[in-house]
Parts: structure tokens; sequence; C-alpha cells
């Protein structure tokens, strides 16, 4: 090899080295990929971290609660509905719409020929049964004395027998038609109450059988009937609590079921719940709307704060889970629905895992926040 070979050589000998010497000074460290392919993963300073909140994945009872529809109403024993007794005309209503009344109250007076002979009835059957009484003592004192005869004392005792049987029929009767005098019979409050409704008037025609007269409620014995689809009648049990809101009122009570309806309600496709107040409640009255919020049970969900979902290409919903080695995992999560704040998660996360709730935005800059 000449000279010149040589400083050629020499020359392209440096210059391979110096290359190679380059691109080894320049070469920046590659960038950290996930352990699992397809899965993003980022990694920020220590410095950036105090703007990190990170919680641990727990598990809330949430109280499953059903909404329904409903009214309130009297409870059956709190309410009467009073008819006629016997047949006749109404001469007197003595009390008005609303008014509260004690039991035995005069409400209606009625003029009827029935009630007349029912007590003319009565009347002869204590006369005879004072006069069997009387004949039956004088026989038993002869028979004592030994100037009397057997026979004679066993008939005046049947006679009495008759005379008192005629009489308790003839009171009975008398009874069923009520008080008052000759033609007249005075109908009273069965129970205390508010009159509720007045469906008569004098001079009306009245039958015992027919349309009630008056209605009267016990304004202290309510209860809330609630609407139940259903399709829900199977989560409803007797003793469930409830929460009753009265709009009316803008009071809220707390209830418990006590009983339910067996039937549906062929058009309305619904069945009625009762429902018993806590407590009374001042200016309640029958007929108000109310809406009740049942609680049917109770579940295990994990919630995370609505700010630790973030949302990927318009439709992913995302969660920046903490690693061992404090880089974050997004992980897609499938999400329910959103309460005071918190989300549930239905698939994703697991209880324990610590996920990114907020500042998530700091590790993806691309996504959005779920609102």
């Amino acid at each position: 090899m000449n000279r010149t070979d040589f400083l050629i050589a020499l020359i392209g000998s440096a210059l391979v080295a110096g290359c190679e010497k380059g691109a080894t000074a320049v070469t920046a460290p590659a960038p950290e990929t996930s352990r699992d392919p397809g899965v993003h993963s980022a990694q920020i300073a220590d410095a950036q971290k105090q703007y990190l909140s990170i919680e641990a994945v727990a598990v809330s009872q949430v109280v499953d609660l059903l909404a329904l529809p409903g009214r309130v109403t009297f409870r059956p024993q709190a309410q009467s509905a009073i008819g006629a007794t016997t047949a006749g005309r109404v001469v007197a209503v003595l009390v008005q719409a609303g008014q509260v009344v004690k039991t035995g109250t005069e409400l209606l007076t009625i003029e009827s020929a029935d009630a007349g002979t029912a007590r003319a009835t009565l009347d002869q059957a204590a006369t005879r049964l004072g006069s069997a009484e009387s004949v039956f003592r004088r026989q038993v004192e002869m028979v004592e004395k030994g100037v009397g005869l057997e026979f004679e004392r066993q008939e005046a005792e049947a006679r009495l027998k008759e005379a008192r049987a005629e009489y308790e029929r003839a009171r009975n009767a008398a009874d069923l038609i009520g008080s008052g005098q000759g033609i007249r019979v005075t109908v009273r409050a069965p129970a205390d109450g508010v009159v509720i409704t007045i469906r008569t008037a004098v001079g009306a025609t009245v039958a015992p059988g027919g349309e009630a007269l008056l209605e009267l409620g016990d304004p202290a014995r309510l209860q809330v009937v609630a609407q139940v689809p259903e399709g829900d009648l199977r989560r409803i049990a007797v003793g469930q609590e409830a929460d009753v809101e009265l709009p009316a009122l803008a009071a809220r009570v707390a209830a418990r079921v006590e009983n339910f309806n067996p039937r549906v309600d062929p058009e309305s496709r619904r069945s009625q719940v009762y429902l018993a107040l806590s407590k009374r409640i001042d200016g309640l009255r029958a007929g108000m709307l109310a809406q009740v919020a049942l609680r049917v049970g109770a579940k295990a969900d994990v919630l995370v704060p609505v700010s630790a979902v973030l949302i990927k290409d318009g439709k992913r919903r995302v969660v920046y889970v903490e690693r061992e080695d404090g880089s974050f995992e997004a992980r897609d999560v499938q999400t329910g629905r959103n309460q005071d704040g918190q989300v549930v998660i239905l698939q994703g996360l697991t209880v324990g895992e610590r996920v990114v709730v907020r500042g998530a935005l700091l590790l993806d800059t691309q996504a959005e926040q779920l609102l």
C-alpha cells in the first residue's frame, strides 16, 4: 500500500468512528410502554403528582328507591257510611259538611210510619210481658201455699216464655230503627269524626239498603295509598319503609307498608299499596296528593367521583389507575347512574385499586371530563 492509499484509509476510519460516537451521544431514552399491548399508560414527574388526588376504590351500600304516586285516604275503619234504618221522609238535616261530630251527635231526623208501628208493637209486647209475669208469680205463690194446681203454674210459665220472646223481637226491631219518639227517627253519629259528604236533603224519601245519606271520616286515622306498576309488585313486602312527600303541606314524613291489594287494575296495570304514617301531620286531609319513595332494598355499588371519569373518542369512559411503579394505566370502564357527585362503575374496576379522582386531565390532555 502506497502513502496515498494509507492516508485515504486512515481518514475513512476516522469518519466512521466519529459518526458512531455522535450517534451514541444524541440517542434519547425510549418512552415507557405498557406491559399489556393496546393498554395506554402515562407517567409524570413527581413535582406534578401534587396536583393529582388519588383514592382507593371502595364499595358503597346504596338504597334502592322506588318512586310512586299516591294520595291520602281514610283508613277503612275510620270511615262510616250512614244510611236510613227505616223507610220514610227526611224532615231535618242537623249537621253541615266539614262539621266535627262526636259519637251520638244527632245528624238527621226521619219521619217513618214503620217506626211508629214498631214502637207501638214494642209497647204492646211490654204490656203483655208484664201481665204474663204477674200471672206466673201468682200461680207460683198459690202452688207454694197448696191452693194452686201444678199444671196451671206450668201453663203460666209457658205463656211467660212466649211473652218474653215476643218482647225481645219487638225490642230488636225498634232498636234497629234507632232512637226517637213516635214516628220520628233520629239518626246519630256512630263514631267521632268529620262530616265528609251529605247526600240527602229535607223532603227526600229514604229506605233501608239505599244510598248512604252521610259519610263520616276520622281525620286522625289517615293512610297513604300508593300506585305500584304490576312489574314492581314482586319487590314490595309488608314492613318496608318509605318517605312520603306531601307537596300541599311542604312536608315529609316517614311511613311503612302495612298491606297491599293483590288485585291489579286491568286498565292502569297498577295495584294499591297501603302505607301507615309514622306521625300525625297538621292540616293533612283525605284526597291530598303524595309522592312516595319506597325503600325496596339495598345493593353494593362501586362508586367513584364523577371527576375521575374521562371521555375518550367521544364515547369511551376511562379512568386512570395507579400502578405499583407509580405510573398510571388508562382503564376502560362501564358506567351506570350518577348520584350526588358519584358515578356507579358497572365494570372495569375492582375494590382496592387506586384511581385518580382529581387532575386526570394532566395525564391525558386529549380526553374530556365527564360532567
